[in-house]
């Protein structure tokens, strides 16, 4: 048996594994590189032939677990894709989002090639194209949590609860080669305990093999108090002078947890007759999918939907898909909550929202994710005097603030949590999905605390197990 590192290895993007028994192979995930330094990655065939593969397993809709899935096929992988029902209907949403800016992207290259009269390093083409993400969405089976599959011969499958994003799965996957049975678990992405909306991350007793994700293997989330209560005050200091709260968010996961919170509040009165703008057309496909997904969301959202009460559901939510409607926004007198993408403020609506609201010293603009160094949001977080949107400078006077706990990854704790709770060390562990000196760190601490067998394997290494 062998286990194929094709990568997210020592770095963060780009997951895909490909396990080879008996001479059969199964792929699981097949994710976009996104660093910068490695997107040269997605142009280069697969190390391992995708017509070769006798299914995919795909842990959830993350871009940099789902992104290249559509190359993939185009490749020549014809397979089932098995992944649950909640995320082949975000894939639906995530892939078809992705082609569109794929296309985008070429068009736009292509017409600053010809200005400046130079070629590329690859052809000025998409990856792949809305066609290619047609070819792919009828490869998707969705299973339930729990449900055992006879993936491929002599491969069974469960997916379990991973608790990073709705429909997201650990994958518990069991091998049958030469009269042995060997398990190996994929830890996918492991969420946070005691998020809203959705379920824990899922403990395991035991595995012969563990593949697991080092995201925050270093460093532990900080502690900004109660999610609610800073709501609360933000909301409720910014509607007190007369100012509308600014809110970047990303569509799939976080604007349904703010969502949340706000319903909280309105519904308990803390902000009565608030008036609440959803303004981004992804985010409400999204949103619609939490609701269709009732068996992948946590026991109390579930009761509340099934007593007829939505936490994504309030009065004074309005959701804006047009762009006249978003436009229209700003007409609005009264102080209220914008949320729109993208959450880092670098493209889409947000910015139009940013231009009316960051020089009115009533508003507040309020980030609740991650701001990448160099990006629009990173320079509002960091309060810088001016900052240029839609070509022309705007001096920044709106409050700015920040609610953390939002992160989607458990954090160097959590990580331990979950590796700690195996009864014994499995026969070796595989350390991925984090940057070389975080996997290494946490590597070294696993070693030292539990004599665990562990590696940090390289992008292409292949590993063989007994």
């Amino acid at each position: 048996m062998q286990l194929h590192f094709l990568g997210a290895n020592r770095q963060v993007t780009g997951s895909r594994y490909c396990i080879e028994a008996g001479g059969v192979r199964v792929f699981v995930d097949c994710g976009l590189f996104q660093e910068r330094e490695f997107q040269d990655r997605n142009w280069e065939d697969c190390p391992i032939p995708p017509a070769s593969g006798a299914a995919l397993l795909l842990t959830h809709a993350h871009i940099d677990h789902c992104g290249l899935l559509p190359k993939f096929v185009k490749d020549g992988f014809d397979g089932p894709i098995f992944c649950t029902r909640a995320t082949a209907a975000l894939a639906d949403v995530m892939l078809n989002d992705s082609a569109h800016i794929q296309e985008e992207d070429a068009a736009d290259k292509r017409r600053r090639h010809f200005r400046e009269g130079r070629k590329g390093k690859h052809p000025v083409k998409p990856l792949y194209t809305e066609i290619d993400v047609i070819n792919t969405l009828p490869l998707m089976q969705g299973v339930a949590y729990g449900q055992t599959v006879e993936v491929a011969p002599g491969f069974r499958a469960v997916f379990h609860d991973a608790g990073h994003i709705l429909g997201s799965a650990m994958l518990e996957i069991t091998v049958e080669e030469n009269g042995q049975t060997r398990t190996l678990l994929f830890s996918g992405d492991i969420g946070q305990w005691h998020k809203p909306l959705i379920g824990d991350p899922t403990l395991f007793d035991r595995a012969d093999y563990v593949v697991m994700e080092s995201t925050y293997g270093d460093r532990d989330h900080p502690d900004g108090g109660d999610i609610a209560d800073q709501f609360a005050r933000i909301v409720g200091d910014t509607i007190g002078r007369g100012g509308n709260v600014v809110i970047p968010t990303f569509a799939v996961e976080r604007a349904q947890e703010i969502m949340f919170y706000l319903s909280r509040l309105v519904h308990a009165g803390t902000v009565p007759n608030l008036r609440v703008y959803l303004d981004s057309p992804m985010a409400m496909d999204v949103t619609a999918i939490f609701l269709q997904n009732r068996d992948s969301l946590d026991e109390e959202t579930f009761q509340l939907l099934a007593q007829g009460e939505s936490p994504l559901q309030f009065p004074g939510l309005v959701m804006t898909r047009t762009p006249d409607e978003s436009k229209q926004i700003n007409e609005y007198r009264q102080p209220c909550v914008i949320m729109s993408t993208s959450g880092m403020c670098i493209s889409g609506r947000i910015k139009h929202h940013l231009r009316h609201n960051i020089r009115r010293e009533a508003c507040t603009i309020l980030f609740v994710g991650f701001q990448a160094p160099g990006t629009l949001g990173r320079q509002i977080l960091e309060k810088q005097e001016r900052v240029r949107i839609h070509g022309h400078d705007y001096p920044v006077n709106a409050h700015v603030e920040q609610i953390f706990g939002f992160s989607g990854h458990a954090d160097h704790q959590g990580l331990l949590k979950w590796y700690g709770h195996l009864q014994s060390p499995p026969r070796r562990l595989f350390l991925t999905h984090g940057e070389e000196k975080v996997a290494l760190k946490l590597a070294d601490e696993i070693r030292t605390r539990w004599s665990a067998d562990v590696h940090v394997p390289a992008y292409g290494e292949t590993v063989q197990l007994d």
